[in-house]
């Protein structure tokens, strides 16, 4: 008979028994070595300079080996597998996080693929409280303008909807303290509540924001909330475990998540969802994939959503084993992630004349470092092209970010040494497997475009391309090129930004012959208006515009 050891220890056989044995007593494991360390990462791309662990994260390979033994388990037996090993499997993981991260016990903890995924789950819980009419119209759900996109997505599509106001929180970057996000959060607060007309029903507060990247004094605006009757707290701290340190007791939201597979280890994708055992509302909270385990609490519903694998959510004690092979445990990396990641980022700042977007106490394992003001970042485009060509020509992986002037809240901008306004940042990391040689690649790659005279408007398209008229809207592409594509042509254009025609451009009534002229009034309004904002007369804009067998064409113009 075939046996296989899955994570936790327990010796499984596979062929011809049907029950579990229980987790073996492990032996404590020696201290790893520096040989072993690189060893479990031998798997990452050597030839690229890897300073993006906030991301993806990385998993190492003992952790991958026994990821696999869970694999095969399943693959081995699919019955005896789910009637016998699974759950079991997934109590010890869940047992496993409630000791490290603070929770009462492992009721109450949840597992599920991502933060996004709890954003779902809670958002779906306030939208049909509004449904239900347990919240008013109105009620107000706060987040940060940082917020991570996906959750802001979750907010709209889920609460917004359902009647929710939405508040944002500003916050000013570059940030010099933790003073100016609470005076911000109070600010937003005070006018989320109008005076006491509208209650606030859910504050969602980052722990760690993704981009920029700022460590949030979570607790104190915990407080805050509680102080001024904010219903319930959503902490969203995707970034957080294995990162900063983390006691949801102490910290006290109703909601706290976190991903495991970013900078715990973990294999892509699992996280942990927290809520309190003794709050009536965790009763209340369901996996948006329903399952036959609805009804059952949020733990046992997460914990099976149908047949797939559930191999990155049973490797969590193999992953503690591994970061307890480390001196200090995942605290002794996190503080050694902490110091690097600012000493690495002072080094780029002091190299290129610029700075740290936030003081050391404000950051965990990752950093902002402005990029010299000559590079010419002036849009999210120039960002995504500059990383590319940092990816493809230099073999760095970093995330750039752009300072936006355009922003509700014009942001902070400081200049560098040499006078030129830092509009770019990189947003880099600190993991265990990193090295100060891929931090000099990144050094030296901006330092030599720099010594080029390089910016980043020769990145950016001028060419030209034609208009369809194929419905009743018009999408206007990036880069700043006079074209559209309409109808239809929305879904196959990623990037485009969808513009109305209006009017008469949506006529359905009439001859052919008048709903076609109909559409084609309402597209030239559209790109007169287009003309005015790009600094064209509308003369000149319409000038260019011919139909030809119902297609409306028009030869591009750049954008003055």
């Amino acid at each position: 008979m075939a046996s296989v050891l899955p994570s936790g220890g327990d010796a499984v056989t596979v062929n011809g028994v049907d029950g579990a044995s229980p987790p073996a007593v492990k032996q404590p494991r020696a201290a790893i070595t520096e040989a072993e360390m690189h060893a479990e990462f031998a798997h990452h791309d050597g030839a690229v300079a890897r300073l993006n662990n906030g991301s993806f994260g990385c998993c190492p390979a003992t952790v991958l080996a026994a990821r696999a033994r869970w694999q095969r388990l399943f693959l081995a037996q699919p019955d005896a597998f789910y009637f016998h090993h699974l759950k079991p499997g997934l109590a010890r993981s869940r047992a496993a996080l409630a000791a490290a991260v603070g929770a009462g016990d492992a009721s109450e903890i949840s597992l599920i693929d991502n933060v996004t995924t709890a954003a779902a789950i809670i958002m779906q819980h306030v939208a049909w409280s509004f449904v239900e009419g347990d919240f008013a119209r109105g009620d107000v759900v706060l987040m940060f303008l940082y917020t991570y996109n996906a959750v802001k997505n979750s907010i709209h599509a889920y609460v917004a909807r359902a009647g929710a106001t939405v508040v944002e929180v500003p916050l000013p970057f570059p940030l010099a303290s933790a003073d100016a996000i609470v005076a911000e959060f109070r600010a937003a607060l005070a006018v989320a509540k109008d005076g006491g007309r509208r209650r606030v029903r859910l504050a969602v507060i980052d722990h760690i924001t993704s981009m920029p990247t700022v460590l949030i004094p979570v607790k104190e605006l915990v407080a805050i909330c509680r102080e001024e009757g904010v219903d319930k707290v959503f902490v969203d701290a995707a970034h957080s475990l294995g990162q900063v340190p983390v006691d949801v007791r102490d910290i006290g939201a109703d909601f706290y998540a976190s991903n495991l597979h970013k900078w715990f280890f973990c294999p892509s994708a699992v996280a942990f969802m927290h809520t309190r055992k003794n709050d009536t509302v965790a009763n209340k909270l369901h996996h948006p994939v329903v399952s036959s385990e609805y009804g059952n609490g949020l733990p046992m519903e997460s914990a099976w959503i149908g047949v797939r694998d559930y191999s990155a959510q049973l490797v969590v004690p193999d992953v503690i084993d591994f970061v307890n092979r480390f001196d200090g445990g995942v605290e002794g990396i996190r503080s050694r992630n902490h110091d690097k990641v600012v000493e690495m980022g002072t080094m780029l700042a002091d190299a290129w004349g610029t700075f740290l977007g936030t003081p050391p106490e404000l950051c965990g394992s990752m950093v902002m470092v402005g990029l010299p003001g000559c590079l010419g970042i002036e849009s999210e485009d120039d960002t995504v092209n500059l990383r590319t060509m940092l990816r493809k020509r230099f073999k760095v992986e970093v995330p750039l970010y752009y300072n936006s002037r355009t922003a509700e809240v014009p942001p902070e901008i400081v200049k560098d040494s040499n006078g030129d306004p830092v509009t770019g940042y990189v947003r880099i990391s600190h993991q265990v497997y990193n090295v100060r040689e891929e931090y000099e690649v990144l050094r030296d790659a901006v330092a030599k475009l720099v010594a080029d005279g390089f910016s980043c408007a020769k990145l950016r398209r001028s060419d030209k391309c034609k208009i369809g008229m194929f419905g009743e809207k018009i999408l206007v592409p990036p880069m700043g090129m006079m074209a559209v594509a309409v109808g239809a042509e929305a879904a196959r254009r990623p990037g485009w930004r969808q513009r109305s025609v209006g009017g008469r451009g949506g006529a359905a009534l009439g001859t052919e012959a008048e709903r076609h002229q109909g559409r084609r009034q309402g597209v030239q309004e559209a790109l007169g208006q287009i003309g005015e904002e790009w600094g064209m007369t509308g003369e000149n804009a319409m000038g260019r515009l011919c139909i030809s067998d119902g297609i409306l064409r028009v030869i591009s113009s750049k954008k003055q």
